[in-house]
């Protein structure tokens, strides 16, 4: 029999080692023809050989059927040491006492020369007392032999089953993962060749598995990113760092479509530890990263729509809103853009031309490039900002002007741009104009949802630029409108040296001002006096500027009915009240008679100081509603805010007005004024008007320079609303221009003030004026002697015209009526029309004063000659 040593553990034959190795390569998927020839098949067999997988067991057995000797493995099989087993019966050693007989059976067999193979029971040794008893399946291969001395014996080889059985299921699920994975896997050697690849792998490139055994990297990618993965293998095999989701870019054959895939490698070990290779898991996710290209894609366009809502139409300037487009796509959606409008619009035409033939002029208002500062350089584009033009016919631009929709603008060969999108601006079926979106070389070229969205943007953008259209037509109607409701030129008044100014809202803001509704007005009134207005109606536009005309229009009447301030404010609030209603004027008459009952949200409030000014006394009466308080600068002292109650807004009723009345020293300075001069969002109210206060510094200085002046300090003061300002410097009427006389209640007063009226023109060098004067006088005169009370007083003013008044105490108003032929008196008055220049009568608060007015005899009086004017009349 052969000598088995009981202690052995290595063996000593060179061929041993070669099939140790071997082994352990066929259990990590390595078959031998793959193995590269060389020394390696010689080397000694290592730790972590096959026989350490399965544990081979080896014992002889002498021909008396008892155990000779007994191995390592076999003491660890069956925990029965080798003092112990030698010479003992092994069907006793470790099979159950139920197959003993059995076993003897084929002991005899197998020591009469035959051999046999087998599963056996047997009691292996228990894990906690080390004894036999643990019940295990054992397969058997007992080879007859024979001594020295040519007796027969028999070798036997025992593998625990169970071992078997484990190293069956993970070459089985080796296989199942490594043949069924859904992955591409490849097993890759130390020299970065492929030594196995699954049937996912040969399914992408092509071929059957077998067909990609011993290529390399180079096989599959290109270029830089072969040699990345290269690199990163060599990595892994050297260091032993797993690399998770390595995305890899390339090709497959047969197909230009660019794949990607997310690779996993990590380094594969034999048994005993020895690096042996990489393992290679890769999948293809090339429609993942397109869904996930789209998804980024989707959120870019809701981002910049949602930026586009927040950023575009802030303004309402047409370029404005031109530039925030552009500020909008560049760079986050294109590389290039412009916007061009067409010219007729932005000249202030009341439509834009539409669906016209592409060929209308445009002007490119707005460009934004985030790689070059010129027009669209390298686009072929020459077009300045700012630059009147017009598309070819035959264009990509005329054709998106004309059909209204997209088009795609080819590239020009050499150029800087690869991709163009002509996109119309259409704002309620209306072309407005066009913008073209670019893409630079190097960019990724245009798609249909970015065409989408280009649309989308344009849009919007023209949908504000339309309205921006639409604001500037009314914003210039209204400021045509209130400019014409102004007064025209330089106002001028008796005793007073005017100056004004007024200013829209400040235009240099982001957002234009609109139109308000601030005014201003010079009366000239009976009697060289003057009327001076400031109002301010609440809210802006069109609206409010045609509520400030009617206001206006309604002061003047007021005015001319020689009412007291407070009247005329009492009369203008009630005119006010139904501005915002239906019916207008008309409904003010109703709201006039239920104070109580008006709706505040039908009228239009607005405030308005109101002051008449007498050049004969110097004395200037204020009324007051809701408006800021005038100031006077009198010469020599500090500026002054008038201590005038401000009353209550017109508009909202109720509330009487009360009156003050100031006397103004000649080369006074006085100043109306509306809140937008001392009023705006950065400064309060206080500040302002105390610079205002603080600028009326030099009241003796020319008006218009003082109005500079004061704008030029408060400039920054005042922000978007409009300035209304009216300045008037007291120049009283000299005492020897001015005639007064009392006459008693007798018949011959009409002489004397016949006699009067005659000595002051002489004085005054107004002879070409005596005989019609003392014609008028004497028929004013006989009228309050007639239906008049109390004494009569004739006065005679001169200044841009001769003024002639009569006072009385009489309440009772004259009345001019047709005199029938037989009527002997009645035509004084009809008279005293014919003659004047003009002529009325207004209450006082002692009676009532009858005046008429000649102008000067320096040229073409337009008067009808007083004996004429008498046969006329009969």
């Amino acid at each position: 029999m052969s000598e088995i040593p009981a202690k052995a553990t290595e063996s000593k034959d060179p061929s041993d080692g070669a099939r140790t190795e071997a082994a352990g390569d066929a259990a990590a998927g390595i078959r031998p023809e793959d193995v590269p020839p060389g020394d390696a098949m010689w080397q000694s067999s290592p730790p972590g050989s096959i026989y350490d997988y399965i544990k081979v067991a080896s014992f002889s057995i002498g021909p008396d059927g008892l155990v000779e000797q007994w191995s390592l493995r076999a003491e660890q099989l069956f925990g029965i040491a080798a003092e112990r087993a030698v010479g003992m019966d092994p069907i006793a050693v470790f099979i159950d006492p139920d197959l003993q007989e059995r076993g003897q059976r084929k002991m005899a067999e197998i020591l009469d020369g035959r051999e046999w193979t087998g599963v056996v029971p047997f009691r292996g040794p228990d894990s906690a007392t080390g004894e036999p008893g643990r019940q295990g399946l054992a397969e058997v291969y007992v080879m007859p032999t024979r001594t020295q001395d040519g007796e027969k014996a028999a070798v036997c080889i025992v593998v625990d089953v169970r071992t078997l059985r484990s190293i069956e299921t993970d070459l089985a699920a080796s296989q199942a993962i490594f043949g069924q994975s859904p992955f591409g896997f490849l097993l890759i050697d130390p020299d970065l060749r492929v030594r196995r690849a699954n049937l996912q792998f040969a399914n992408t490139f092509g071929g059957t598995p077998d067909d990609h055994r011993g290529k390399g990297v180079y096989d599959y990618l290109q270029g830089p990113e072969a040699e990345r993965i290269a690199a990163t293998l060599r990595r892994v095999l050297e260091t032993g760092n797993s690399i998770t989701d390595m995305h890899v870019t390339g090709f497959v054959p047969g197909s230009d479509e660019r794949r990607h895939w997310s690779i996993n490698l990590y380094r594969v070990h034999s048994g005993s530890g020895r690096p042996i290779g990489i393992a290679w898991l890769g999948l293809d996710i090339t429609a993942r990263r397109a869904a996930a290209r789209e998804a980024a894609n989707a959120r870019r366009n809701l981002a910049l729509l949602n930026e586009a809502g927040a950023r575009i139409g802030n303004s309402l300037d047409l370029e404005t809103t031109a530039r925030e487009l552009l500020d909008v796509v560049v760079p986050g959606f294109c590389d290039l853009a412009t916007v061009d409008l067409y010219q007729g619009l932005l000249a202030g035409d009341e439509t834009p031309p539409g669906l016209a033939d592409g060929s209308a002029e445009l002007r490119r208002v707005a460009f934004a490039s985030a790689v070059s500062d010129g027009p669209f350089a390298g686009s072929g584009d020459p077009v300045a900002v700012g630059a009147v033009h017009h598309y070819p016919f035959n264009s990509p631009c005329a054709d998106a002007l004309r059909t209204a929709r997209p088009q795609w603008v080819p590239a020009e060969d050499g150029g800087l741009v690869q991709s163009t999108l002509a996109v119309p601006m259409v704002a309620h079926d209306t072309v407005v104009g066009i913008a073209q979106f670019a893409r630079t070389k190097g960019s990724e070229p245009f798609g249909d949802r970015d065409r989408d969205l280009a649309v989308e943007l344009a849009a919007r953008a023209a949908v504000c630029i339309d309205n921006a259209r639409l604001y500037r037509r009314e914003h210039e109607r209204a400021l045509i409108l209130q400019r014409s409701l102004l007064p025209p030129g330089d106002p001028v008044a008796s005793g007073l040296d005017i100056a004004c100014r007024y200013l829209p809202g400040n235009s240099s803001s982001d957002r234009p001002s609109e139109v308000g509704g601030d005014w201003f007005d010079v009366i000239e009134l009976p009697g060289h006096r003057t009327a001076l207005v400031v109002g301010d109606v609440m809210g802006r536009g069109l609206r409010a500027a045609v509520a400030m005309g009617e206001l206006r229009s309604a002061v003047r009447t007021l005015a001319l009915l020689d009412l007291e301030p407070a009247e005329v404010l009492s009369a203008l609030d009630e005119i006010a009240r139904g501005l915002g209603a239906p019916g207008g004027v008309q409904q003010a008459t109703r709201a006039a008679r239920r104070p109580r009952e008006a709706d505040l949200s039908e009228v239009y409030l607005a405030t308005c100081v109101y002051a008449v000014y007498d050049s004969v006394t110097r004395r200037c009466t204020f009324a007051n509603a809701g408006h800021l308080p005038p100031v006077l600068v009198e010469p020599g002292e500090a500026a002054l805010m008038l201590d005038v109650p401000p009353g209550m807004p017109l508009g909202v009723g109720g509330e009487p007005f009360e009156e003050v009345e100031v006397e103004l020293p000649e080369g006074a300075l006085l100043a109306l004024y509306t809140d937008g001069l001392v009023e705006s969002r950065d400064h309060p109210l206080d500040e302002g008007l105390q610079a205002f206060v603080g600028a009326l510094t030099d009241p003796s200085s020319p008006l218009e320079d003082v109005c500079d002046h004061v704008l030029h300090t408060l400039d920054s003061l005042h922000g978007e609303d409009d300035i209304a300002l009216l300045m008037a410097r007291v120049q009283g009427l000299p005492a020897d221009s001015v005639g007064d006389w009392t006459l008693p209640r007798e018949p011959r007063s009409v002489g004397k003030a016949r006699e009067y009226a005659r000595g002051q023109l002489q004085r005054w060098d107004m002879e070409p004026l005596i005989d019609t004067t003392e014609l008028l006088v004497s028929e004013l005169v006989t009228n309050a002697l007639r239906y008049g009370e109390g004494d009569i007083r004739l006065r005679l003013l001169l200044d841009r015209t001769l003024v002639c008044e009569v006072w009385d105490s009489g309440l009772v108003q004259p009345r001019r009526r047709r005199a029938r032929d037989t009527d002997e008196g009645g035509r004084g008055l009809q008279l005293v029309g014919l003659l004047s220049a003009a002529w009325g009568s207004r209450r006082t608060p002692r009676g009532k004063t009858v005046w008429f007015e000649l102008p000067l005899p320096d040229g073409e009086t337009g008067l009808a000659d007083p004996a004429e004017a008498l046969l006329s009349l009969f």
